[in-house]
């Protein structure tokens, strides 16, 4: 259990579709708003005819409800695991035993060739926390997650998974992506990865400061081609995107003026990546035009908009690297990552 938190609320889940809180509701809880039934009708029919096997979680934060489909299910996480490794992260840095500045070396197990630049650098390169956690997740560099795991262990980022009541999310191996073992190895499930980023979105995942720092990164996303692709330009979004051969997953917290939300959609055993990218982007676009409803009809019923509704500061701050170094970093020395990036085919696991 993380310290000074309390346990995550039991969320009651029905199997195709739901409508249910994480929090005190100022709306009656028998009573689901006509947007949201409107919303999950449109999610359960679009749904019905996806390319593959599909999950859906959608948690308006002003409220804490909650619509989707199978949010429980247990599917590949590709790279949405590494939110879990970005987390047992931060938790160790609370304890003391690293920080931003910790010094972590390549050695030649943590190779996965799999996605990123960190894969061809020598033995022996050196890297900060700091920098390992932007490749993670704004680069999604295999070899650097598997860095930040050796460094913290596999064995504690599962157990504070089980700790937060995410029973769904597991890290059985390093990131391996040459065989098909890793689709079984690296789980998760919607449900649970709203409720990491609720508590991102809320500043209580580990404290105020872990919070926003996560956020930060998870704003510097540069695979923007999923949940970002349909919606207006201006709109923020801290998310984290991964995809395998016949899987593709987005999931972030959306930032829609002062009325922001959180989304997780996945997608597995896909006749074709085309096909899912398609089915997230509806998703994606269905889900803000039905908050967007949502929250006329919150205000009209005189309920308040979301306290910690910021806009996340979404430039990546210069992380420098040594000069004999810079030739094997995914970013040039002393520059921010680019503010857009389609997702590749395939992406990182």
């Amino acid at each position: 259990m993380l310290p000074r938190r309390g346990r995550l609320r039991r969320l009651f889940v029905l199997p195709l579709g739901f409508a249910f809180a994480l929090g005190p509701l100022p709306v009656r809880a028998d009573v689901e708003p006509p947007p949201l039934a409107a919303l999950q009708d449109q999610l359960s029919a679009l749904s019905s005819h996806a390319p593959g096997r599909v999950g859906i979680a959608v948690e308006d934060l002003a409220t804490g409800l909650t619509s989707g489909v199978n949010a429980s299910t247990s599917l590949p996480a590709a790279s949405t695991i590494k939110i879990p490794v970005m987390v047992e992260v931060f938790k160790e840095m609370e304890r003391g035993s690293l920080d931003l500045g910790s010094v972590v070396h390549l050695e030649a197990h943590d190779r996965d060739w799999g996605w990123g630049a960190m894969a061809d650098a020598p033995a022996g390169t050196s890297r900060t926390i700091q920098q390992l956690l932007w490749l993670m997740i704004t680069q999604s560099d295999n070899t650097a997650t598997n860095m930040l795991i050796r460094r913290v262990g596999r064995t504690h980022i599962n157990a504070t998974m089980v700790n937060l009541g995410l029973h769904s999310t597991h890290l059985g191996d390093y990131i391996r992506s040459e065989t098909d073992t890793i689709r079984y190895a690296l789980r998760t499930s919607p449900r649970d990865m709203v409720a990491l980023l609720d508590r991102i979105a809320r500043d209580t995942l580990i404290d105020p400061w872990a919070s926003r720092e996560m956020l930060l990164i998870l704003a510097g996303q540069t695979h923007n081609g999923l949940l970002p692709a349909p919606l207006p330009k201006n709109v923020r979004i801290a998310h984290k995107t991964g995809s395998l051969h016949d899987t593709l997953n987005d999931v972030g917290i959306v930032y829609r003026d002062q009325e922001p939300y959180v989304i997780a959609v996945m997608t597995t055993e896909l006749p074709d990546l085309d096909r899912g990218r398609a089915f997230i982007h509806r998703v994606s676009r269905l889900t803000y035009d039905g908050l967007t409803r949502f929250a006329s009809w919150r205000s009209n019923a005189g309920i308040a908009a979301f306290s910690l509704g910021r806009q996340p500061d979404v430039t990546p701050p210069i992380i420098p690297l040594p000069p004999d170094e810079q030739m094997w970093n995914a970013l040039p020395a002393s520059a921010p990552a680019p503010a857009v990036l389609d997702t590749p085919a395939p992406d990182a696991p």
